[in-house]
């Protein structure tokens, strides 16, 4: 996880500024408790606000709040260059951490659930209830705290009057990193469950909360894995259903700023909320860019996101000021072909606006089967065709992080090597520039010889002068949901079925002297957990449609300006540095693919941080997946966790060794975690959960 502050792009640095020039001056609150109703819990936050604001009570500020589980004695290195911020400008930005997180009490058991809203909502009536407040409050965050601003926004508090959400997702099971297309997503399935599996149970700090900390944390240690519960959810129940906001739009009737990025892994939400979201003032943005905030975000063009923001805010907070802001419904930042080395850096294109997303309009081309060409709907040819296809389950390897932040290894890499494992279709050369922007899919008609089959879906640029195949688009389809996510049925041997895969969002030129190419396959390793048995399907027709802008519905762009980043107050003790290793072998003599992923996050001491400076952190990741290329049975995914934290200056130091497997036969999934937990050297706990969970059509 990235939460340290990455400032060195060479072509688009960003900004450092001091709250000098800005209308007030900033002070920090470091230790605030907000009560909660039960057992004498409560929640820990820290603010950054106007000097004086909470003494001053000839003046009433608004309040926006950031509301996470990753720890504020953590994320305060990135929180301190956006928050105080906010204050400068005039309001009280707070920096929640949830219950059973960093120093609030109580345990953290699962994502999202009711209570974590029910918390939240108290924490508002706090806020109200406070002489410097004027009633008015924000959520803003993105990842976890973008999807429980959408979830509480659809709890409809009178004081939340809106939110920004980055980097979310309007359904949990659709649009996360436990399913994709009904697939388990073998790729960040365990992976971020083995996150928080040495994530959750990490204590409270004895500097702040006493002696109580070693009883608490004992309590956190005592919480199974999360990841169970979503092993064991296969399909879109209820449990994924709460938490959706998808699942009733209208509850989402304050106005709403979604950002994405082409690069993160939650992009095609923000197309959906553009199209769906009720309130008129509702905008979505959509750049360039990795899992990050946009004023810091990779490839640039970043944006003024501080200043955008503040802006929002005022508009909605401080409603009696004059605020001549008004975005359009959806502006996506449409890229000009890259070289993949430099797409980590830059990328060049235009901003691309409209009012009226929900009028799409698509270029068409259909899949030949006689000469595999992707060719023009209007062409003569015949609809019905068998075309039989496989896969090999070393096919996927080089797709490139799910969820990536810009580290290098994290994007598609050429698919020239993926492209030779596939059933691929070409288009003729492109004789005019095209601009794609939206959500493509494919119409396909298809049947399969087992009753279990996926299917796997690459769009592909193809740049001319055997230039690099680069991966614009993907999307893949566990065949038994081909119906329903929530009611699967199985497939009937060679009966036909028509189906429709969708595909990412795009925003991309696609350039003169370019091809396009389908790429299909039924296997996806890692991003889909392969079936028992590698099916073979038979392609009757298909019908690959690309949103294309509409130029009748653009109307002029906002135009962004020059993004800045608060000067840091901490200061930063590097003890150990960050490193990557991501690597792909092939054991001739087993016929063994391994996928290996190591993140060294390194370790930093974090000082000038009130009482509890000197706090340091630290984390190595290894992850590993192998696989027998014919063999889906062999699939085997392995995530390593080592966690430090502590202060020196206290003999207070904790670590944290975990290791999570997950593999499978025909019927279960096995799934083994192990935890260690260490102070001072010690072994306090050392735990091993093991879970059989019957496989359900996957």
């Amino acid at each position: 996880m990235a939460f340290n502050v990455r400032n060195n792009n060479p072509k688009a640095l960003t900004e450092v500024i001091t709250a000098e020039g800005l209308p007030f001056g900033v002070e920090t609150v470091h230790d605030i408790r907000i009560k909660l109703d039960d057992n004498g819990n409560y929640i820990h936050a820290r603010a950054w606000i106007p000097i004086g604001a909470f003494n001053d009570k000839s003046k009433s500020f608004a309040t926006l709040i950031e509301y996470i589980p990753y720890r504020t004695d953590v994320t305060i290195i990135r929180d301190s260059i956006r928050h105080p911020f906010y204050a400068a400008n005039g309001f009280v930005s707070i920096r929640v951490d949830m219950r059973g997180s960093c120093n609030s009490s109580d345990v953290l058991i699962d994502e999202y659930l009711k209570i974590e809203q029910d918390d939240a909502l108290k924490v508002f009536d706090w806020i109200v209830d406070q002489d410097w407040s004027n009633g008015n409050i924000a959520m803003f965050g993105k990842s976890w705290a973008g999807f429980n601003g959408l979830q509480l926004a659809a709890r409809q508090h009178p004081a939340l009057k809106t939110i920004i959400t980055l980097m979310s997702t309007d359904d949990r099971y659709s649009d996360d990193v436990h399913y994709r297309g009904g697939c388990l997503l073998a790729s960040d399935m365990l992976w971020w469950g083995s996150t928080m599996l040495v994530y959750q149970p990490r204590p409270q700090d004895p500097k702040i909360v006493g002696d109580s900390w070693k009883k608490n944390w004992l309590e956190r240690l005592n919480v199974p894995p999360m990841l169970t519960n979503w092993i064991k959810h296969q399909t879109r129940d209820d449990y994924w259903k709460h938490g959706s906001i998808n699942e009733d739009w209208s509850k989402l009737d304050i106005p709403i700023l979604a950002i994405g990025g082409f690069r993160d892994g939650y992009t095609n939400p923000v197309f959906r909320m553009a199209d769906n979201l009720p309130n008129e003032n509702s905008s979505c943005i959509v750049g360039p860019w990795v899992h990050e905030f946009p004023e810091m975000a990779e490839p640039s063009p970043k944006i003024d996101y501080q200043q955008l923001s503040t802006k929002w805010f005022a508009k909605w907070l401080y409603p009696e000021r004059e605020n001549n802001l008004n975005l359009p419904r959806l502006s996506v930042f449409v890229q000009d072909p890259s070289s993949i080395q430099d797409s980590y850096i830059s990328r060049e294109g235009r901003w691309i606006s409209t009012n009226k997303p929900i009028e799409k309009k698509y270029l068409e081309l259909k899949l030949n089967g006689n000469n595999l060409k992707l060719e023009s709907k209007d062409t003569d040819t015949i609809d019905d065709y068998d075309v039989k296809f496989s896969g090999t389950l070393s096919h996927g390897m080089f797709r490139g992080t799910y969820c990536p932040f810009g580290f290098k290894g994290d994007f598609p890499g050429d698919q020239k090597n993926e492209d030779s494992k596939c059933l691929c279709f070409d288009s003729n050369i492109f004789e005019n520039d095209i601009d794609l922007y939206g959500l493509p899919f494919i119409d396909l008609t298809i049947s399969s010889d087992k009753k279990l089959a996926n299917i796997s879906v690459r769009l592909v640029d193809l740049y001319p002068n055997d230039g690099e195949h680069v991966l614009i688009s993907w999307g893949q389809l566990n065949l038994t949901h081909r119906e329903s996510h929530e009611f699967p049925s199985y497939l009937k041997p060679n009966e036909k079925y028509k189906i429709r895969v969708d595909l990412d969002a795009i925003g991309i030129k696609l350039e003169k002297g370019h091809k396009l190419r389908i790429a299909l396959s039924t296997c996806d390793w890692p991003q889909a957990w392969p079936t028992p048995e590698i099916p073979i399907l038979t392609l009757h027709s298909g019908n690959l449609l690309l949103p294309i802008v509409n130029d009748n519905n653009k109307i002029s762009p906002p135009i962004f300006g020059k993004p800045t980043i608060m000067k840091q107050d901490i200061e930063l003790r590097k003890i150990k540095p960050y490193d990557r290793i991501k690597n792909i072998e092939y054991d001739y003599g087993k016929d063994i693919w391994t996928l290996t992923d190591i993140q060294n996050g390194g370790c930093t001491e974090i000082n000038n941080n009130d009482k509890i400076s000197g706090f340091y952190f630290g984390d190595i990741n290894k992850n590993t997946w192998k696989i027998e290329p014919l063999n889906p049975l062999s699939a085997i995914n392995t995530c390593e966790w080592t966690y430090e934290m502590g202060r020196e200056s206290d003999n207070w130091k904790i670590k944290l060794d975990t290791v999570s497997t997950l593999k499978a036969d025909a019927e279960n999934f096995y799934l083994t975690n192990t935890r260690k937990a260490y102070e001072n050297g010690e072994l306090v706990v050392d735990q091993v959960f093991e879970d059989t969970i019957p496989r359900n059509f996957m």
